[in-house]
């Protein structure tokens, strides 16, 4: 962050131009997943907008039509970049976990700790997209952490993405006692969106 400012328009450029495109996505012909390159891109751009989405849907829900003024605020702004940047490094890893762990038991492959380089590969690609330097060394951490005690097996049938749905829950700069009412609906809305990205995989991986 740093002494980038973010504003509204920043917002609209940046993150919101996956949100936006996936509006179009439904009539673009989908290209089968091949080559280690086009596996770290899936994981990276559906991350992204798992994250964007179910965090400014439920930020609009909640705040309504004073939502727009909020980004005038510094502070605020400040809250949903942080929180942004936190879910994503959390989506990162539960979809290349989730991914490594369906390749494994479908397509019996071995060398699982490729994962380990794509996701490294993202975090340094995203150095130069302002994400904070103390997340991504966290995120790096966290993930070999998990690495170590994944079970490969079962992993990408056993509530794979539940870490980023509570992260999406931790997060979202709204209120404790707002969150705790809405809890149910947030982890639930960021599942639906991830049962999405699974059915697409699917079918991008399959022969």
């Amino acid at each position: 962050m740093g002494k980038y400012k973010l504003t509204w328009k920043d917002l609209t450029i940046k993150d919101f131009k996956i949100y936006l495109f996936s509006l179009f996505k439904a009539f673009i012909p989908k290209k089968k997943i091949k080559t280690l390159d086009e596996l770290e891109n899936f994981i990276q751009t559906k991350s992204a907008w798992v994250t964007q989405v179910t965090l400014y849907n439920y930020l609009k829900t909640r705040m309504g039509t004073r939502y727009v003024l909020h980004f005038d605020n510094d502070e605020f702004m400040s809250s949903v970049n942080l929180a942004k940047w936190n879910i994503y490094s959390v989506a990162l890893q539960d979809l290349t976990f989730f991914i490594f762990s369906y390749l494994k038991v479908h397509f019996n492959f071995k060398d699982i700790h490729k994962g380990k380089e794509i996701i490294n590969k993202i975090l340094d690609d995203e150095i130069s997209n302002n994400m904070p330097l103390e997340i991504i060394d966290e995120c790096r951490k966290n993930f070999n952490e998990r690495l170590d005690l994944v079970n490969w097996e079962s992993y990408y049938k056993d509530i794979p993405f539940n870490p980023s749905a509570l992260s999406l829950y931790k997060w979202a700069p709204i209120a404790d006692e707002l969150k705790t009412l809405d809890r149910k609906i947030v982890l639930n809305s960021m599942i639906l969106k991830w049962d999405v990205i699974k059915k697409e995989f699917e079918e991008l991986i399959s022969l």
